[in-house]
Formats: structure tokens, sequence, C-alpha cells
């Protein structure tokens, strides 16, 4: 937990300068695929999946250290050759699981929110789950358990093989000639992420891929289809924390309203997008029917607005980053409450992205939390021992952040 944090807090301004770079090739060539709200959405998102994974907030019914110990066959050492294994292995298992959360309605729940985003930039790889709590799926890597790959050789492989999945989401690379066949190139990428019928739900490999060939899932990207990006249920939002829930809202709505017991109970394992029958009619949801004719989300934001969101996104990462820095020194359960706070921020400034009236309401229910926080430790977790005035910079943030969201509720969103 500790250590995930201390390669985050390296790992993040190396992702941010990277965005900000294809952001200046993306204005110097004259397009628009990098918009700044839907930026600062994704990074939101990125916040809130590192900050549930260094907190430890998910739960592993077997683990890979215990499937080790009961199904190996060898013992191996640590080689670059079980390395090579160990990456191919989690890349299988990456494969199937991806796949899994493609096809299956309850899956589709943790798996929407990397999908969300009508661009397809840097930024939107960031774009993670906050909804899943468990992990279903270790059973995927027990070829290695089988053949003994230590189980820290797996928590190193692991971050590597994450992390190596952020440089193809871009629109700015094109086709990559030979490596097309080896590797998952932004071409094939770009087909997996397109909600256009010829591209949905292919190209679910990770790394490597042959996957998709082997397992039937390959789809080129065709000159003659430019891909559309998004989830054909759009979101409407740029509130990460609420969607990373719409889908098992709708599930949990339409299995409460069913009539039958054979619906209510096979929806969570239908295919993704199923709905008991005539649901389409008796409670329509919003839908993209034609990928070329649909308004993207939040396009016309004033400028102001835009700059304050950027700042927001920022300064939470400054936050974040002094969490990442000092979660043994800040202890259990106290790095929750913080947790909690990076949360409620997340919520209130992406509410105030959506041109929300009660944002300014989440932004007073965050200021008296944080408030408490100072009153009850006496300073901004042991940040005075770095900062001495430490707690009166985060005192006179607030401050700013509530009198700018009330300008916003009052003046700008009427």
């Amino acid at each position: 937990m500790e250590q995930y944090g201390k390669i985050l807090i390296i790992a993040m301004p190396l992702f941010l300068v990277l965005i900000s770079i294809e952001k200046i090739y993306d204005l110097y060539k004259g397009q628009h695929h990098v918009p700044i709200m839907d930026s600062v959405s994704s990074i939101s998102s990125g916040i809130t999946n590192a900050v549930k994974d260094v907190l430890g907030l998910s739960i592993t019914f077997i683990s890979y250290e215990w499937m080790v110990s009961k199904i190996a066959i060898y013992a191996i050492e640590n080689t670059i050759l079980t390395y090579i294994i160990a990456f191919i292995v989690i890349d299988f298992y990456g494969y199937w699981s991806h796949r899994l959360a493609h096809q299956v309605n309850f899956f589709w729940n943790k798996h929407a929110i990397h999908h969300s985003s009508e661009e397809f930039n840097l930024a939107c790889a960031l774009r993670q789950t906050i909804s899943s709590f468990v992990n279903l799926f270790t059973f995927l890597l027990i070829p290695a358990a089988l053949i003994g790959v230590p189980a820290s050789v797996i928590a190193i492989t692991l971050p590597i093989q994450l992390f190596l999945q952020f440089w193809y989401h871009t629109k700015h690379i094109k086709k990559l000639g030979v490596l097309e066949h080896i590797l998952v190139t932004p071409s094939h990428h770009r087909v997996h992420h397109a909600i256009n019928p010829q591209y949905m739900d292919k190209n679910h490999s990770q790394i490597f891929i042959f996957w998709d060939k082997w397992f039937g899932t390959f789809q080129e990207e065709l000159d003659t289809v430019p891909p559309v990006f998004g989830i054909t249920r759009p979101a409407g939002t740029w509130n990460p924390i609420k969607i990373n829930y719409q889908h098992l809202g709708l599930l949990m709505a339409d299995a409460w309203r069913a009539k039958n017991w054979k619906d209510k109970l096979t929806i969570w394992f239908k295919p993704t997008g199923w709905r008991p029958e005539n649901f389409e009619e008796k409670y329509p949801i919003n839908k993209i029917v034609d990928v070329y004719q649909f308004e993207k989300y939040g396009t016309n934001n004033s400028p102001l607005l835009t700059y304050w969101s950027v700042s927001q996104v920022l300064i939470t990462l400054l936050f974040v980053a002094y969490l990442f820095n000092n979660v043994a020194s800040i202890g259990i359960p106290t790095i929750f409450i913080y947790g909690l706070f990076i949360l409620l921020t997340i919520y209130s400034y992406t509410d105030l992205m959506d041109k929300s009236r009660f944002s300014v309401y989440w932004e007073a229910l965050r200021m008296l939390f944080a408030f408490g926080i100072i009153y009850y430790f006496g300073d901004w977790f042991g940040l005075n021992v770095t900062i001495p005035i430490g707690t009166y910079l985060i005192i006179a943030y607030l401050l700013s952040s509530f009198t700018m969201s009330l300008y916003f509720a009052v003046f700008e969103f009427k």
C-alpha cells in the first residue's frame, strides 16, 4: 500500500507531462481531441482509483499468494525469465477479465467509466474504476501459480503492465507497421473504444494483440469507418463518482421493476445492455442510435469555469501527493478520513463542472468536513511539521473554493 503510493508519486507528474504534451501538439495541429474539461474529468477519475488502491479498499477472495502455496508444482527463482513468464500470464489474465467486463451486465459497471469519455486521448486512459471492491478473477493467474512464479514477481509486474497501457490512448499516432501484428497499438485501441457497430466489443488485449487474434475478437481499424468514442448510453456528467455507479443503478432499477423473478435474478449475468422485454419502451433511457449524429456532452463552458476546474484538479493532486507520501505517518484509520475528503473534493468540483447549482452544497459540506478535521487533529494531518503555516493555507484555499462555487451557482448557472 505505502510502496504503491510512492510509485504513484513518481508516475503522476509523468502522466501529467505527457497529457500536457499531447494537448500542446493538439493545439499545434489545430485539432480538438483533448478538450480541457474532458481531461480534468479523466484525471479526477484516475485520482479516485489511485486513492482507492493505495487505501487498500479491495478484497481478493482467493489471493495469488495462497494459490502458489497450494498448487505450485515447481519453485522458481526471481530471474528475467520469471518476469517474462509473469508478464505474459498477466496479459492473458488481463485479456479475459477485460473481455468479461464487456460481455456481462454486472461486470460492465466496473468498466464503463473507462469508456465514458467521448474523446480518445491520453487522459482518458486514467478513467479507472472505484466501483469494483472485490477481485473475482485471480483464478486466471493459475498458470503462473502452477509453475511457482513468486507472489513478489506478480506484485511488481502487475503495475508495470497497467502503466504500459497508457501510451496507446491517443488519436495522434497512426498505424505502426509490423508492430500492429504483435502489440496493442493506438489503432487497435481506437477500435476498442469505438461505439461504431463494426467495432463494438473488439480488441480486448492489453499488451499483446495476439490474444484477440487467437480468440476471435480482433478487428482492424478501417479507413472507411472513423471511430466514434464513448458509450451508447452517454454518461451525461463530468462527475466520475456518478459515472462509476450509473450502470449499477440501472440494473438495480430494472431488477426491482421486473415482474418475472427469472429476469430479476438473471439480469446481472445477461449480455451487457440486456433489459427485460419491453423495458426500452416502458422505461426509456437516453441511448445513442446514430453514432454520427449526437451532441457531445459539456462542450460549452465559460473560460473562468474551465480554468477554475484545472486549478481544482491540480490542487487536488497536491493533496493526494501529500497523502501518498505520508500514508505510514498518517496511519490507519485516519487515512480513510483523508480519502473521504479527496472523494468529497472531486465530487464537489466535478459537480460544479456539470453546472449544477447543488454543487455549492457539496462544497459547503466539504469545507465543514475539512474544518472538523483541523479542529479535531489540531492541524492538517501533520502538515504544520513541514510547512508551519500549512493549516492556514488549507483554510484559505477552502474559503476561496467555497466563494468561487457560490459565485458560479449564483451568477453563471442561471
